[in-house]
């Protein structure tokens, strides 16, 4: 048996059980499904969980096993309509036959050889997709079909609803908590980080003196100080900034501050054998080694840069924000609006991060932890 085919075999009998103990739902749902979209449902998932078992290519059996366990699990999903909270265990089994096939398909992509730079970047990206998706086909199996009540935890869908019912809000909220907020806040602390980081490197007295206090400074509670800086900067978008300058300065110093001592004791002789200036050993040698560590806080401050402008709109703000909308939605239990504000957040914090990750890689090809990836 090939290290990956136990999933397919597993999946097999897991359908085999349903059919056994058929029905999908339980005598008290509101609508049941067609024998016939039934009969396709169990022929779909073991047709393709036994076609995986047979010799083949990899990119074949990977196709056979995606569509199997993405149209299965899609025709499941589409049977709920009506069901909810009224799953019976085939349903359950049926599912779980789907997401091992799924796995089944990322052990298989993972392993293809491509002879294209771009078609192997296109299956890296295609197994985080797969990952993602799964994450809320589950999570929609788990809302929907055990009925969990929607005040503690609604369906994907419904959030899905809810963010293109509310796109006007939300562009709002983006505008004002990102784009004004974040931003700034993250460009005035990076930079004055850098500014004083090169400063103390220069001056021993400002180093010492700073690193101590920069490490205090981190500690501090966010839920204390964004309540002052409302109190100096007024309720709009500028106390907020405020506040993730506060957040992202301190890590951007420490961090460049440690980069800037990483260049080794070679290089520097060599430099003073050229009679090089402070300046010019900062700008071709102590700068460039530095670069990992910088995108290193870089990183690490497009998410405390987020977290820190929606926390500090909890304690005073005008009737717009993400932080605004996710307090105030809470409390009038519109659930599913606060999950879209979340996932919007998210999705604006991974692009952030990925935005700072391509320029890392551009900036440090030459680093081996990016040649290595």
């Amino acid at each position: 048996m090939k290290s990956a085919s136990w999933q397919a075999i597993v999946a097999l009998l897991l359908t085999v059980a349903a059919a056994a103990t058929l029905p999908l739902f339980s005598a008290a749902s509101g609508r049941v499904p067609s024998s016939g979209m039934t009969a396709i449902l169990f022929v779909l998932i073991a047709a393709s969980a036994l076609i995986s078992l047979l010799p083949q290519s990899k990119t074949s059996r990977a196709t056979v096993l995606f569509i199997g366990a993405h149209g299965g699990a899609w025709l499941l999903l589409s049977s709920l309509a009506g069901n909810e909270g009224f799953a019976a265990k085939p349903f359950f089994l049926l599912m779980a036959a789907c997401w091992l096939l799924a796995w089944r398909t990322v052990s298989e992509i993972v392993e293809i050889k491509t002879s294209s730079r771009a078609d192997d970047t296109a299956l890296r990206l295609l197994v985080p997709a797969i990952f993602g998706a799964w994450i809320l086909i589950l999570w929609e199996t788990a809302t929907r079909g055990a009925g969990i009540p929607f005040v503690l935890l609604p369906p994907p869908s419904a959030i899905a609803a809810r963010i293109v019912g509310s796109l006007p809000i939300l562009r709002d909220d983006v505008r004002q908590t990102i784009f004004k907020a974040v931003l700034a806040g993250y460009v005035i602390g990076c930079g004055a980080g850098f500014a004083v980081a090169i400063l103390a490197d220069r001056v021993a007295f400002l180093r010492r003196g700073l690193l101590p206090i920069g490490n205090m400074v981190s500690a501090l509670p966010m839920i204390g100080v964004a309540p002052i800086m409302v109190m100096w900067f007024g309720f709009d978008w500028q106390s907020k900034a405020a506040v993730v300058v506060i957040m992202t300065f301190f890590p951007m110093l420490v961090n460049t501050v440690a980069g800037l001592a990483a260049s080794g004791p070679m290089e520097r002789d060599l430099m003073q054998t050229y009679a090089s200036s402070y300046w010019q050993t900062l700008l071709k040698l102590r700068l460039p080694a530095a670069m990992p560590f910088i995108f290193n806080a870089l990183k690490i401050n497009s998410t405390l840069a987020l977290i820190g402008a929606i926390v500090a709109e909890f304690f005073g703000t005008p009737i717009v924000g993400m932080g605004f909308r996710i307090s105030t939605e809470i409390g009038r239990m519109n659930v599913d609006m606060v999950w879209a504000e979340i996932a919007v957040a998210a999705l604006a914090g991974s692009i952030f991060y990925g935005v700072v990750a391509l320029a890392e890689r551009a900036v440090t090809f030459w680093h081996p932890s990016i040649r290595g990836g």
